[in-house]
């Protein structure tokens, strides 16, 4: 198992960014209801309806609020590059899944969605992009060094992988598993058995299946093992029940105590600051960012359009509007992805997978 986590963390840290996207072209999905392109009287080619899904790592409204200008940008940016879109539809799934069984049944063209949602319905979508991120003051495998230069600050650096965090909560157990950390001592399967957890659902990179390899890699179990774990819908409503003592653990993704410090002390109504509440108990290896992925049975996909969605949401993050949109999922930019950059993701799954059929 070590051996297969050092292979694990060498793929990712090894995979490349290349240029390129799937050329595969598939037969549209009966019921779908978009209609293909044409050509326009100007030139351009028209399509009536770009549907774009969301994952829910934030609160579903909150989402659609943010991205409400995308609408705008991505419509500009596609007329600039050939193609006039009546209308960009933006929804939010009610779970990754959802997402990625809309983008294979072509129900939804276009998704933003992790790794380990995209390598799950990778037969019935094409990864267009990778995100990058801003970096983070912190990046150590040591779960103390984050307690000691808390809090976490970004940088100017330009990333495009993360890390997952266990992080334990105000809870008389969280403190006590975070001072044992703090003072340098190894957490016990014991000690994580014993406490409530708050997970993802399992095609989530930072909430479930990384968190699941490190616990495999420290105590030799996996997720489902852990006697008190529940799967909760958002990392908003992660850090709701945190907060209020209803879990004493949570599994994150690296930069979201800063995405909900706000929170923390007003909606949660916290006296002290998140990061006085909240330690690090566990770190995993790094994650590579979320995509955008187009889906294989969308008529309205072909290599000319892929081409020009790519060039608009690169061009987008390239400008200070378009950060604030994409800001919602961290995102900082894009940059052109192929499918074997998701490999060590791929490795992940299967080792979950095997982990699961084991338990």
């Amino acid at each position: 198992m070590k051996k297969a986590l050092s292979l694990l963390l060498t793929g990712a840290l090894c995979a490349g960014l290349l240029a390129g996207c799937g050329q595969t072209q598939s037969t549209p999905a009966s019921g779908n209801t978009s209609t293909g392109s044409s050509v326009a009287e100007e030139g351009n080619k028209s399509i009536d309806t770009l549907r774009i899904a969301f994952v829910p790592s934030r609160e579903p409204d909150e989402i659609i609020t943010a991205t409400e200008p995308l609408k705008q940008l991505l419509t500009d940016e596609l007329a600039k590059l050939g193609y006039d879109v009546g209308k960009v539809d933006i929804t939010v799934g009610t779970s990754y899944e959802a997402v990625g069984e809309a983008l294979s049944a072509g129900t939804a063209d276009v998704g933003l969605i992790p790794g380990g949602t995209y390598v799950l319905y990778d037969d019935g979508c094409d990864v267009l992009l990778t995100a990058t991120r801003d970096g983070l003051s912190i990046d150590s495998d040591n779960a103390k060094d984050w307690n000691d230069n808390a809090p976490t600050e970004p940088t100017t650096d330009q990333v495009t992988s993360y890390r997952a965090l266990m992080i334990a909560g105000p809870s008389e157990k969280g403190k006590a598993l975070a001072a044992k950390v703090n003072a340098g001592e190894a957490l016990t399967w014991e000690d994580v058995s014993s406490v409530n957890w708050s997970v993802a659902n399992s095609s989530s990179p930072a909430g479930y299946i990384y968190p699941s390899l490190w616990l495999q890699e420290n105590f030799d179990k996996n997720i489902t093992e852990l006697p008190h774990a529940v799967q909760s819908d958002s990392y908003g409503s992660a850090f709701a029940r945190l907060a209020s003592g209803q879990v004493d653990v949570l599994c994150t993704y690296a930069d979201a105590r800063r995405d909900y410090e706000d929170e923390w002390t007003g909606e949660y109504a916290m006296t002290n600051s998140i990061w006085e509440d909240t330690a690090v108990i566990g770190v995993t290896p790094a994650i590579y960012n979320d995509t955008i992925s187009v889906s294989k049975t969308s008529p309205i996909m072909d290599d000319d359009f892929k081409a020009a969605l790519s060039e608009a949401f690169i061009n987008i993050g390239n400008t200070e509007e378009g950060k604030e949109v994409i800001a919602i999922y961290s995102h900082n930019g894009y940059q052109p992805a192929q499918s074997s950059d998701y490999d060590s993701e791929r490795a992940a799954q299967e080792m979950i997978q095997s982990l699961n059929s084991a338990g």
